[in-house]
């Protein structure tokens, strides 16, 4: 074999396995697009079985609505009872409450939303394993407030938290330089001790909302301001102590709730209930991809701003 066929040879295996590679490259590429056009169909089909009907049903019924988990402010979900105040095929609504409470507006926006829908139609509120703080606050919306012998209610406070890294920043050498318009301007602040004017004022603000809270207890339980000081130091409540104090009316669940639809609101037993959701917008693939790996990376508490009403907010 001569140099030249000899050479010819060699360049016809590095041509092969070029034109090998390149086709693994090129297969490598084709999978990963299909990989990502599977997830994005599987995604899409979710969201769109995720967004079906949301509180609007035509034939009468008796409308199931749920809170669960951290309660915040919810735009949607205020829509919702809205519009099952419209909907005259809704004849009574049953709000089925499993929560440990979440932000004061959150609470708030819920009681006013459930408050208003009471106008139109009766409410009562079934509470799970927990119903405290903002989750209690949702309940007092509505007519009747029915809970399990052990369920977990009460825990009628506000709270705000912060932390003074002050010291460990001091040990570390490093000195934060804080320019602002007053002294109690971005108060409370990690990066500086909170002063006593700073903790007045922070107090008087939470005091406030206390009173709020407060306030719709004694009104919406029919309590001198004497009872609601007894029964709000923050502490929570079973079931069977919430009936003793006057914090529910029954012990119970949904079964219990359907009969005092019947006997006390004429809404027969042999009308179907139907489960009201927000009708979310739905959201672009990529956006509900981010959003649940989100939710693996980050606690939900994050997510809150304000001044809180939860009860064990670090759990």
């Amino acid at each position: 074999m001569n140099d030249e066929t000899q050479a010819g040879e060699t360049q016809a295996k590095v041509d092969d396995l070029i034109e090998r590679r390149r086709l693994r490259r090129s297969l490598t590429v084709w999978r990963a697009a299909g990989a990502v056009l599977i997830t994005a169909i599987v995604v899409i089909f979710l969201a769109k079985s995720d967004n079906g009907p949301s509180s609007v049903i035509s034939s009468d019924h008796v409308a199931r609505v749920h809170v669960g988990g951290i309660i915040v402010s919810d735009r949607w979900r205020a829509k919702m009872l809205d519009d099952l105040k419209k909907d005259d095929g809704v004849k009574a609504v049953m709000v089925m409450i499993d929560s440990p409470g979440g932000t004061v507006v959150g609470g708030e926006e819920l009681f006013l939303g459930l408050k208003e829908l009471t106008e139109t139609k009766p409410v009562v509120a079934v509470m799970g394993s927990t119903a405290t703080s903002a989750a209690y606050m949702t309940a007092l919306g509505t007519d009747h407030l029915i809970a399990r012998e052990g369920s977990i209610t009460g825990s009628i406070g506000v709270l705000m938290e912060t932390a003074d890294f002050t010291a460990l920043l001091e040990k570390l050498g490093i000195k934060p330089e804080i320019i602002k318009s007053a002294p109690l301007k971005a108060q409370p602040n990690p990066l500086e001790t909170i002063t006593p004017e700073a903790r007045a004022a922070m107090k008087d603000v939470i005091l406030d909302m206390f009173a709020m809270f407060t306030d719709m207890v004694a009104s919406r339980r029919n309590m001198t301001p004497e009872q609601v000081k007894q029964i709000s130091d923050g502490r929570i409540f079973t079931g069977r102590q919430a009936l003793k104090n006057g914090l529910i009316d029954a012990i119970g669940g949904e079964k219990e709730a359907r009969s005092w639809l019947a006997e006390n609101r004429g809404i027969s037993l042999e009308i179907p209930v139907k489960d009201a959701k927000p009708d979310y917008p739905a959201e672009q693939w990529y956006q509900k991809i981010v959003g649940l790996a989100g939710k693996t990376l980050f606690s939900e508490r994050l997510k809150l701003d304000g001044l809180l009403s939860v009860w064990h907010p670090n759990m």
